[in-house]
């Protein structure tokens, strides 16, 4: 590989790793805009149809019964196969409120990308999951921690994203990020 080739080689690797990370921001916030426009234009939705609109309208409605989640990414295994393909594999934990109750989630996401027009998107992302259990201490239920000056207690995230209250319906709230 020449020196052109091995900076695009990186770049892709860079680019295919904040795609990952921006989903689970995407998730976490309900940014369903921001998350649709990570897949591909011609995304296959299953049962919705193909798109990004039937994209979100999946969305829309798996995120509707949970109320929290916290998504963090961390092993990631990338695999290109050309300039224009990869695959991945990516280790997630998630923190998910389903129905009022707090689980702790063991997932593998088994990720097809495809670069159009230099910017590479998700093609399909399969979920897969070791493990779902709830947690011991609900920490939502806790009084505010009043952070910085508190340490224990309950924080004003996911409601300080505007796009959270948005999707759920809440008013304003006193403390935005």
């Amino acid at each position: 590989m020449d020196l052109e080739e091995r900076i695009d080689r990186l770049e892709s690797i860079e680019q295919i790793r904040q795609l990952v990370a921006r989903y689970a921001l995407c998730i976490d916030t309900r940014d369903l805009e921001g998350l649709v426009g990570l897949f591909v234009d011609d995304v296959s939705v299953g049962r919705f149809g193909t798109g990004r609109a039937a994209l979100a309208e999946s969305f829309r409605q798996g995120l509707e019964p949970l109320g929290l989640t916290i998504l963090l990414v961390g092993t990631h295994v990338i695999d290109l196969v050309d300039t224009q393909h990869a695959s991945g594999e990516v280790y997630c934990t998630g923190e998910i409120d389903r129905d009022g109750e707090l689980l702790r989630q063991a997932i593998l996401y088994r990720d097809t990308y495809r670069r159009d027009d230099q910017i590479w998107h998700f093609v399909r992302r399969t979920h897969l999951l070791w493990y779902s259990a709830p947690m011991g201490v609900d920490p939502r239920h806790l009084p505010p921690a009043d952070w910085p000056r508190g340490h224990v207690g309950r924080g004003t995230l996911p409601e300080a994203f505007p796009t959270y209250r948005e999707f759920h319906g809440i008013e304003g709230s006193e403390k935005e990020i």
